[in-house]
């Protein structure tokens, strides 16, 4: 069963958006292409563990995506998170391409691509961490204690995985995604006693949901860009042009002579994303570049958005509209 989607992390949409409102030749772009290339190929290898989790016994295993805790005031976030009466297991998923290989000596990772060779911190390293983390939160939370496993994922089917050939250990932790079902089969079966009940795992999981908490990163504090230099406007969607002029009730594009009548959403979402979670009807106008007080307030109105204060003194709250941006 699965009970906490496999959505896309907020610092993804941060970085699309970021992109999508710079000028094009922003010094900083290629740094923030890179960034969201990265971000989105580890998303899409947790997203394509899907499909053999999907292999599981919904009545057996619990599965939770994205997980992020807080213990002793640190956070740790877990990749895959699938919970049962027998154990808890923690999923460390990798989207590398090419060769890896697990450096015992130095505790690192080397991927060779394209006759390149790039080193990465040890993923087993981290999961163990995680695991740790994960025994402490749940005894800071009363929950009696249960075997906790962690693995390394590799969700690239064609990547080969290397290692010294005395490592005998590292195949029973990483391995490529098809083997999952079988790997979490046989740990099964090495387990006889169930530790929690139905009882127990339900409310898991309602602590788990009630305390995870979404990572939401400063992408401009992080590339030091100013709110200056994010470009205001309605971004057509068809040929990327900016800004769309309203008439008639819709956005129009002048540069490819199509119309948009939810444009202002998406405007909406790149300002919640980038600059504030809150605006005011002026803000609203000069983001948008709309002239008209009474058109900004009718769209506003139209949102049914959370407000504070009252007349010119109003704010919005955006923090609904987020609920769009995994749609």
């Amino acid at each position: 069963m699965k009970v906490k989607e496999c959505t896309v992390p907020r610092i993804i949409l941060k970085l699309d958006a970021l992109q999508g409102r710079l000028d094009p030749l922003h010094v900083k772009i290629p740094l923030i292409k890179d960034e969201w290339k990265k971000r989105l190929a580890g998303h899409k290898g947790e997203v394509s563990l899907e499909y053999v989790l999907g292999f599981l016994d919904p009545d057996e295993y619990v599965q939770l995506h994205g997980v992020r805790l807080k213990v002793d005031g640190i956070y740790f976030q877990i990749d895959t998170l699938i919970l049962s009466r027998k154990t808890i297991l923690v999923m460390e998923v990798k989207n590398f391409a090419g060769t890896i290989y697990f450096d015992r000596v130095f505790n690192q990772l080397i991927q060779t691509k394209d006759g390149q060779e790039l080193s990465f911190p040890d993923p087993l390293i981290q999961v163990s961490q995680q695991v740790n983390q994960l025994t402490k939160w749940l005894r800071q939370h009363h929950f009696p204690a249960i075997p906790i496993h962690g693995f390394v994922v590799i969700s690239n089917d064609k990547t080969l995985i290397k290692t010294s050939s005395d490592y005998k250990f590292l195949s029973s932790k990483v391995f490529h995604k098809q083997l999952l079902p079988t790997k979490v089969s046989q740990l099964s079966n090495l387990i006889k006693a169930e530790v929690y009940t139905d009882k127990e795992v339900k409310r898991l999981i309602i602590m788990i949901k009630k305390k995870h908490e979404e990572a939401n990163p400063p992408v401009l504090e992080k590339f030091k860009i100013s709110t200056k230099e994010i470009l205001p406007g309605v971004i057509c969607t068809t040929c990327k042009f900016r800004p769309l002029i309203r008439m008639h009730g819709t956005w129009y594009c002048p540069k490819c002579k199509s119309s948009d009548k939810e444009g202002h959403l998406r405007a909406l979402l790149d300002y919640e994303l980038l600059i504030g979670p809150t605006l005011t009807n002026l803000e609203f106008r000069r983001f948008l570049n709309l002239r008209s007080r009474h058109v900004s307030l009718r769209l506003l109105k139209s949102l049914n958005l959370p407000t504070t204060g009252t007349q010119k003194g109003t704010t919005y709250n955006l923090t609904p509209l987020t609920k769009l941006s995994n749609k």
